[in-house]
């Protein structure tokens, strides 16, 4: 039985304030899985090699990749100001997200119109957003005979509320799936929580693809205008055939790529 684990990030956030703003109307959850014996042989070492190529440093310190130091060159990543040595990191690391074998599940909810439907009885925004990733998740794991775990970054004061609602789902499963759907795919009646300095390889590709697969499917939901050729765009190119996807028929909506509201 093949083991699998599911890493998760968010781009946005899950408070329901200013919601007439686009940047903040908008959370989107991405969550990539990864064959654990893969991930231990290949996936983590060619990461660290990747990241040793372009930001040589002490593996006791060890450079995390993050979308937004990244964006605005800070910690080691000043080395990006230079062109060359940016125009080298970019091609670098489109060679590894295409060649590494994983899958992706992303989850984006428009907040307002959640809460102008339910009001009051509006979800949480990130913990259904985890739902909707898990029912995807769990049925491929099922589907496939497979079991697997989650680990999500730590967000502080918000990690004992998701655990709380990963153990809910566990326990009472949702409107969708009943508990033993999710019981016989997860490893864990408890939800993984690290923090981005824990320096875990999954953790920080999903940090890089959230923001590109949320505005992607933004996009494609006419929610947002296209913006053109741009880096997060071209991410998007080569992971279209990354996305979790229907076996039979190979539709990536609903699968891959879930627009809630």
């Amino acid at each position: 039985m093949k083991r699998y684990r599911l890493y998760v990030d968010e781009s946005g956030d899950h408070i329901y304030y200013k919601l007439e703003d686009s940047a903040k109307r908008y959370l989107g959850l991405t969550g990539i899985f990864i064959e654990t014996e893969y991930y231990r042989a290949t996936f983590q070492p060619e990461m660290e090699r990747f990241k040793q190529e372009h930001f040589p440093h002490n593996p006791d310190e060890p450079v995390i990749l993050h979308r937004e130091d990244i964006i605005h060159r800070e910690g080691p990543f000043w080395r990006l100001r230079d062109t060359e040595k940016e125009r080298a990191f970019n091609e670098d690391l489109i060679k590894f997200i295409k060649e590494q074998d994983y899958r992706i599940i992303t989850v984006v909810i428009d907040k307002n119109a959640h809460i102008e439907r339910y009001g009051k009885a509006a979800y949480h925004p990130y913990h259904y957003c985890l739902a909707a990733l898990l029912e995807r998740y769990c049925g491929f794991l099922n589907f496939y005979n497979a079991q697997g775990d989650v680990l999500a970054e730590s967000r502080g004061r918000e990690d004992l509320k998701l655990k709380r609602a990963y153990q809910r789902l566990y326990r009472e499963g949702t409107g969708q799936r009943d508990s033993k759907f999710f019981q016989r795919a997860l490893t864990s009646l408890e939800i993984k929580i690290k923090p981005k300095s824990a320096n875990i390889a999954g953790l920080q590709l999903s940090d890089l693809l959230a923001h590109p697969s949320k505005q992607e499917i933004l996009i494609e939901e006419k929610r947002i205008g296209d913006p053109g050729d741009n880096f997060g765009k071209q991410i998007c190119q080569h992971i279209a055939t990354k996305y979790n996807r229907q076996v039979y028929d190979g539709r990536v909506s609903g699968y891959g790529k879930i627009f809630l509201k």
